[in-house]
């Protein structure tokens, strides 16, 4: 069970699969165990490093205040502790944010971009929606994830806007937007592939969860396809 340091943090991560490597960053609340059908999907395609971000699953949750910068050093200290970079990289929601400061960040660690179901900006109706979310918490079960971790994720994107720097972003760029998806609209997934140069824009089917449940194997199939990755 992996453990990256930074600072004094300790990120947990697992790796799964072969082929070339691929760097996935989950969403608001979320761990790798809670993605693990999507990470095993990916895993039969390529070689997944899926992280916990600071504040998820079995990473430190430090009660103090996040930012997606400083969760993008996070995520780079896990693709220099696996050995495995410069990497694919797949940003899901607030992973995708954080994968597009990564890239904005140190651009010689990413070779190809996914960015799926997420945008550049929270716009103030956005934010407003993304901050009456609320962790889920099934009847009877212990809550997953600390509430004030969930909020200092939460708050992260609160204010974070790299439109003025997506014309900086060179490495081939998968923008996956979802067709009815409420939170990361398609108007945003457009003015992402606008914004990036080197960028395709490919929809799916349903929301902003669809790739993690019915719409899961369209999803992977268009990741594989850009990635030029095989069964």
């Amino acid at each position: 069970m992996p453990f990256a340091p930074h600072g004094d943090v300790r990120l947990h991560y697992e790796v799964s699969g072969s082929g070339l490597p691929l760097l996935f960053i989950p969403g608001l609340g979320v761990s790798v165990e809670d993605m693990a059908p999507f990470v095993t999907a990916l895993a039969r395609r390529a070689r997944v490093i899926a992280i916990d971000n600071r504040g998820a699953g079995l990473s430190d949750k430090p009660d103090e205040p996040y930012s997606i910068s400083v969760m993008a050093a996070d995520a780079a200290a896990v693709a220099e502790h696996s050995g495995l970079a410069p990497l694919d990289v797949l940003g899901y929601s607030l992973g995708g944010r954080i994968a597009l400061q990564l890239i904005l960040d140190q651009p010689h660690m990413v070779r190809r971009l996914v960015l799926l179901a997420t945008s550049a900006r929270l716009p103030a109706r956005r934010r407003s929606l993304l901050m009456s979310i609320a962790p889920f918490v099934p009847i009877g079960a212990k809550p997953r994830q600390p509430a004030y971790a969930f909020r200092r994720q939460r708050a992260a994107s609160d204010g974070f806007d790299a439109r003025s720097q997506l014309a900086e972003i060179t490495a081939p760029t998968l923008v996956l937007g979802g067709r009815a998806d409420r939170i990361a609209t398609p108007s945003l997934a457009e003015e992402l592939h606008e914004g990036i140069p080197n960028s395709q824009l490919e929809w799916y089917a349903g929301g902003h969860n669809a790739p993690m449940m019915t719409g899961r194997a369209a999803v992977v199939d268009a990741i594989a396809s850009f990635l030029s990755v095989d069964d």
